[in-house]
């Protein structure tokens, strides 16, 4: 957590690592903020990719008591460890591209990554050694099997790296003439600069535990030695030891979203601003977390909720909103296909609030908060094109947006088409109420076509299918009258 500054009498001040306040020159203080200089400079240009943090972190704030009570599932059994951990633990952190932080729960208590590590060595391999090498030895296509089954795809490879076989397979290529102390070492010095440095640790009584259980893991190795898939003079038992090292790996959820945030990012860590990974690398990742990222939900995961991720059995899924941010959830009860019941869960409810599925925005038709738009610095001719769009669709979210920060809901388009032509033309009498009552709008403006609000509700009320009488009826109320009305009154007082 970024400590808060304060200021006194004496002059700037900012606590130390034992919450003492000591004085601070000015020298001290840009040396202090000399690693957010990105995100003051994006601040102070109102360039931020979540513009208004604070109301995104109180929608998230809700999701998360609303989650609270949202009991089932049941922690991972076979690994005893794991069995062990409190199920009511419950944490979200998230992490932006630039930087801006938000948690709540239970978010610095350190967890194992477990199958999130999966999602982390590829990425790691393929930055370091290619693609095309890394896919010498397993294969990018969904299993449609279970994570554990020993089973190889039609060329004779391990199906993806987000299942054991691939993992254990991915394992075998991480610096094979390295001793396993130093892969180890490599790796999770990896995982920490994904994380900007922050907390990664290892719990050696998981890697004990998973071990001693790892029977299935042991025939998935010989089945892949049996078939050559791993590097020629592979050690299989280093190389077990190596996988089941790398999932018994700790982070915490305040952690784990830096590194979230780091594949959102291009490989580019939003907290130290360090390159981690190749892009190449990050693209690859994604495309199999979205396809392959959580067992055997990961169809209706892709379908559903519509962002990367990986799950892993200690009750944590990684998030990847690309080009947004990446979030943390950490639950450790799981659902009958292995994953975070409660983060599941929450991952569905965040899909139909916000628009962050890859295709919610293919038509046009926003009907989610979208927390990436910026309306104040848009220019006159967007805020035209949305406003419409908005009334024509029914978007209340961005009507209400738009209204809190004060444009003008009287703006029309180049036809002199207003947000209300459009909110009557589409029968929404709940945006026309909210247009007239609510905006002030003027509920008599003229367009190209000499048709006003109430031409229009007219006109569509003369199909015999048309609902719109309660608009008519609701126009004449608040004083709208046609053209031709307008024209003879004026005429009249002239």
């Amino acid at each position: 957590m970024v400590n808060k500054l304060s200021i006194d009498p004496a002059g700037l001040t900012i606590p130390n690592e034992i919450g003492v306040k000591k004085l601070v020159s000015k020298e001290e203080f840009i040396e202090a903020c000399s690693s957010s200089n990105n995100i003051l400079n994006q601040s102070l240009g109102s360039n931020l990719v979540i513009p208004d943090f604070q109301e995104f972190s109180k929608e998230l704030k809700n999701l998360f008591h609303e989650l609270s009570d949202f009991k089932g599932g049941k922690n991972a059994d076979y690994i005893p460890q794991l069995s062990r951990a409190d199920p009511n633990l419950w944490a979200i952190s998230v992490c932006t591209i630039d930087g801006q932080r938000f948690s709540v729960g239970d978010t610095n208590i350190p967890f194992c990554i477990q199958s999130c590590c999966k999602a982390l060595n590829y990425a790691i391999n393929v930055s370091e050694i290619g693609a095309d090498a890394v896919h010498l030895h397993l294969g990018k296509e969904p299993s449609g099997i279970g994570f554990n089954q020993i089973a190889l795809d039609k060329h004779g490879l391990p199906h993806n790296p987000m299942i054991n076989p691939g993992a254990i397979s991915c394992c075998s290529v991480i610096r094979p003439q390295d001793t396993l102390a130093d892969r180890f070492d490599h790796i999770t010095q990896q995982y920490k600069t994904m994380a900007g440095n922050e907390f990664v640790g290892f719990s050696n009584a998981t890697f004990l535990s998973e071990k001693s259980v790892a029977d299935r893991n042991f025939a998935i190795a010989y089945f892949l030695h049996e078939h050559n898939v791993f590097p020629k003079g592979t050690n299989l038992k280093e190389t077990l030891d190596l996988y089941f090292q790398l999932c018994s790996v700790e982070t915490t959820c305040d952690s784990g979203s830096v590194i979230c945030a780091t594949l959102a990012n291009g490989g580019e860590c939003p907290t130290s601003r360090e390159v981690c990974l190749s892009p190449d690398a990050v693209r690859n990742t994604l495309s199999l977390m979205f396809s392959c990222g959580m067992y055997d939900y990961s169809g209706e995961w892709s379908f559903e909720v519509g962002f990367p991720a990986k799950s892993g059995v200690a009750g944590s899924i990684f998030i990847v909103i690309p080009g947004v941010m990446g979030i943390c959830v950490w639950s450790p009860p799981l659902d009958e296909l292995g994953n975070s019941y409660r983060g599941v869960e929450f991952a569905k409810r965040l899909a139909q609030k916000f628009a962050f599925h890859q295709f919610d925005n293919i038509q046009g038709n926003q009907t989610k908060m979208d927390p990436r738009r910026n309306p104040k610095s848009e220019s006159k001719e967007i805020q035209i094109l949305n406003l419409i769009s908005a009334a024509n669709n029914r978007d209340m979210v961005l009507l209400h947006k738009y209204f809190e920060i004060g444009i003008d809901f009287n703006i029309c388009d180049y036809d002199n088409r207003t947000p209300l032509h459009l909110a009557v033309a589409a029968d929404h009498l709940t945006v026309v109420r909210f247009l007239v009552e609510k905006a002030k709008v003027n509920v008599n403006p003229i367009d190209r076509m000499r048709t006003t609000p109430m031409d229009e509700a007219l006109r569509s009320g003369s199909h015999a299918e048309c609902t719109n009488q309660e608009v008519i009826k609701y126009l004449r109320k608040k004083g709208a009258k046609t053209c031709e009305q307008l024209l003879m009154a004026a005429s009249v007082q002239y």
